[in-house]
């Protein structure tokens, strides 16, 4: 059942044009709604930071451009799916995750410390990058609502965050998605934007690999 609902998983980022024209072909104004469940699930549950981001709203972009959705509806709705599902995703971690802490010990005390020093720091820019960034933009606000980041200030950068992240996607996707070059090849368009998306952690994973190396 698992290998199943991965395998599902898969072929809906991996075909989303063609799954997202089905819902609007088959739900009609309901898949304003559909939109916002995957994206609001996406930001805010901790436990979902799989589900596709960057990929739907470039492919909402690209039917939008063609008449299937309004592409100002489709921008508010992925503000407002995003924004809230950062809040609750934030309010989990401030009120739940000391609690999950302390009874699984998935991690250390000393790191949690730190976090806050972070995010006292440099939270503002982190929940803004954050959001262009696969599985990290899911972890991020769990983690400023733990590390007790002021609330205002958190919802602050969220709101700036996901106007630059959904106007770049659903902009790109509008302009550029149904393009006959993009439509033939959207396969390898998604791929692409996965890895765009992904190269920021990367980038992070070999600089601090190569400060490990030079700090032994």
């Amino acid at each position: 059942m698992r290998l199943a609902s991965l395998m599902f998983l898969i072929d809906f980022i991996l075909h989303i044009d063609q799954h997202l024209a089905e819902f609007v072909a088959n739900y009609g104004l309901w898949v304003y709604a559909i939109l916002f469940l995957i994206v609001f699930t996406e930001t805010g549950l901790v436990v979902m930071p799989l589900l596709p981001g960057d990929s739907l709203l470039f492919a909402a972009g690209a039917l939008a451009a063609i008449g299937s959705m309004n592409p100002w509806l489709v921008g508010l709705v992925l503000c407002l799916a995003a924004i809230s599902g950062d809040s609750s995703n934030y309010w989990i971690g401030n009120k739940l995750g000391r609690r999950l802490i302390t009874k699984t010990k998935l991690i250390r005390m000393d790191h949690l410390h730190k976090t806050e020093a972070y995010f006292a720091e440099h939270g503002g820019k982190t929940v803004i990058f954050a959001r262009f960034v696969p599985i990290v933009r899911t972890f991020a606000p769990f983690v400023a609502g733990m590390g007790a980041m002021v609330y205002r200030r958190f919802l602050t950068f969220s709101v700036v965050g996901t106007l630059c992240w959904v106007s770049l996607f659903v902009g790109l996707g509008y302009f550029f998605g149904n393009l006959p070059m993009v439509r033939k090849n959207f396969t390898l368009v998604i791929f692409a934007i996965i890895g765009i998306s992904f190269m920021p952690m990367v980038i992070q994973a070999v600089k601090g690999k190569l400060a490990d190396r030079q700090a032994g």
